[in-house]
C-alpha cells in the first residue's frame, strides 16, 4: 500500500520516531532555506536566501540524539523554479517543522511505528537518577528511548576518622550539583515518576537532602509538591548500565506497568529466564528464529528497531516479513528501542530473539554430508560459546540484583538510624 502522510515534529523524541519511520527510497517534502542567485537588469549576479519547498528521494538519514538533529539527504525528485531535478540536497528536520512522507509501501512495521509515535498515551515520561558517591547519571526514559540528560561527577574522598569533614563537604557539593541539574532538566508536571537508585544508602541520604533543601529554598519548592512521584530503589553502581537492573525490580515494574520501557524489560527477562530453564524454547539469531516461525512455534518475538533501518531493502523486508508472519500466527511481537538499555542488550543477541510455545530442537542440516574441513565444527563451537556467554551474562545480571551491601559498610558505619536527621551524611549548615 503506497501513500503519504503529513507529520509535525513537536518535541525532541519525535525526531527519533521520524528517524525510524523514514527509510531509504522514501520521498520527503519539506521547506528549506537555500541561497539563490539572481541576475539583475545590468547583468550583475546577487545572492539571496529564500525559503523553498523541496522533495527528496531519500538516500541517507542521519540522527544525532545529543544535539537533537535529524538530517535527510537525497536527490530532488520534483523539479521547481530553483531546484534542478536530480540535484543532491540535505534537509534538516527540526522541532516545530512539518513535512510530508511518501512511501511506496507502508508495511505493518511502518504503520505500527506511525501509530505509536502519534499516540499520546505512549508518552508517559519517567526520570531515573542512578548514583553512587561521586557519580550520578540523570536519565529521561520515554516510550522509545533513554536520554542521558546529565552526568554529574564530583570527587568524594573515602570516609575515615581523619577525613570525615572533607568527606561530608565533598558529598554536600555532590548532592548540590545533582539538585541543580534536576532543577534545570526536569519538568515535574510532565513526569510520571522519578526513580532514585544507588548502592547502600546514598539514595536515602540524597533524598533527605533534597527534601530539606526544597523546604528551605524557593528555587526547589516545586520538588516538594511532587514528593509522591519519587521511588527509591537499589542499584549495584552509579553507572547508566545499572538502569536495566533497576527497571527489573518487581516494585519498579509495578509502578511503570503501563510504560513501554517496563514491557520491554519484562519481555527480555522472560527470554533470559527461558534460556536458563529450557534453552529449546529460547532462540536467537535470524536463521534459528525463522526456522522456529516456520514451525509456528513462536509465542513472543523480540526484535530491535534498528534492524528495520538498514539501507538494504531486502534485509529490511525479511525482518518485516518475519514480524508479519508471527502476528498472523497469533504470536506477540515486541519491537525494542535501540535507545533503551534493553534494546542494547537484545542487540548483543543479534537483535532478534524468540520465546517458543513448545520446545524445539533444530535438526543439523549438514549431518548427512561429509565434512571435509572444520568450518562447520568451528561455527558450532562459536554458537555454543555465544550461548554460554549469554548465560553467563544473565547470571551476572541476576547476581547484581541480589548484591549484598556489605561492601559499603566501611563508608556507612553511621547510617544505621536513617530516621534521625542528625545522622545525615551531609551537613545542613
Amino acid at each position: 500500500m503506497s501513500g503519504s502522510c503529513k507529520l509535525q515534529i513537536d518535541e525532541e523524541e519525535d525526531l527519533w520516531h521520524c528517524y525510524n519511520l523514514i527509510a531509504v527510497g522514501d520521498q520527503v517534502t519539506s521547506t528549506t532555506i537555500r541561497k539563490i542567485q539572481k541576475e539583475t537588469a545590468t547583468g550583475s549576479v546577487t545572492n539571496e536566501r529564500q525559503r523553498l519547498t523541496i522533495t527528496l528521494l531519500v538516500s541517507k538519514i542521519d540522527y544525532d540524539g545529543n544535539s537533537s538533529q535529524l538530517r535527510v539527504s537525497g536527490s530532488s525528485c520534483q523539479e521547481n523554479r530553483f531546484v534542478k531535478l536530480g540535484s543532491f540536497h540535505t534537509i534538516d528536520l527540526e522541532v516545530n517543522r512539518e513535512f510530508k512522507l511518501y512511501k511506496q509501501e507502508w508495511d505493518t512495521v511502518s504503520l505500527e511505528l506511525l501509530k505509536t509515535s502519534t499516540d499520546l498515551a505512549h508518552r508517559a515520561d519517567v526520570v531515573a537518577l542512578i548514583m553512587n558517591e561521586g557519580l550520578a547519571h540523570l536519565c529521561y526514559i520515554t516510550s522509545s528511548m533513554t536520554v542521558l540528560k546529565s552526568r554529574i561527577e564530583v570527587p568524594v574522598p573515602r570516609k575515615g576518622r581523619s577525613t570525615s569533614d572533607a568527606h561530608h563537604k565533598a558529598l554536600e557539593n555532590f548532592f548540590s550539583s545533582i539538585l541543580q541539574s534536576i532543577q534545570r532538566n526536569v519538568n515535574f508536571s510532565m513526569v510520571k515518576c522519578f526513580i532514585i537508585a544507588s548502592p547502600a544508602f546514598v539514595k536515602d541520604k540524597f533524598f533527605q537532602y533534597m527534601m530539606d533543601q526544597a523546604s528551605k529554598n524557593d528555587l526547589y519548592k516545586e520538588i516538594s509538591k511532587h514528593k509522591s512521584k519519587f521511588i527509591l530503589a537499589h542499584s549495584s553502581s552509579g553507572h547508566r548500565y545499572s538502569l536495566k537492573e533497576v527497571l527489573s525490580d518487581p516494585a519498579i515494574i509495578g509502578q511503570l506497568s503501563n510504560t513501554k520501557a517496563a514491557s520491554e524489560v519484562k519481555a527480555l527477562n522472560d527470554f533470559y529466564d527461558m534460556l536458563k530453564k529450557d534453552p529449546n524454547r529460547a532462540f536467537y539469531g535470524f536463521d534459528h528464529v525463522k526456522k522456529a516461525n516456520e514451525k509456528l512455534a513462536i509465542e513472543t518475538l523480540l526484535v530491535t528497531d534498528d534492524l528495520f533501518r538498514g539501507k538494504n531493502t531486502q534485509t529490511r523486508r525479511k525482518y518485516v516479513d518475519l514480524v508479519e508472519s508471527v502476528k498472523e500466527n497469533k504470536g506477540e511481537v515486541k519491537i525494542f528501542s535501540g535507545q533503551h538499555v534493553t534494546g542494547e542488550q537484545l542487540s548483543k543477541l543479534s537483535g532478534v530473539a524468540a520465546i517458543l510455545r513448545y520446545p524445539l530442537e533444530l535438526e543439523d542440516e549438514e549431518s548427512e554430508f561429509i565434512i571435509e574441513d572444520d568450518e562447520d565444527e568451528d561455527e558450532d563451537e562459536q554458537n555454543q560459546n555465544i550461548h554460554n556467554k549469554v548465560s553467563d551474562e544473565y547470571d551476572d545480571i541476576r547476581q547484581s540484583n541480589n548484591n549484598n551491601e556489605d561492601n559499603y559498610d566501611d563508608n556507612y558505619d553511621d547510617f544505621d538510624d536513617l530516621d534521625d536527621t542528625s545522622s545525615y551524611a551531609v551537613s545542613n549548615k
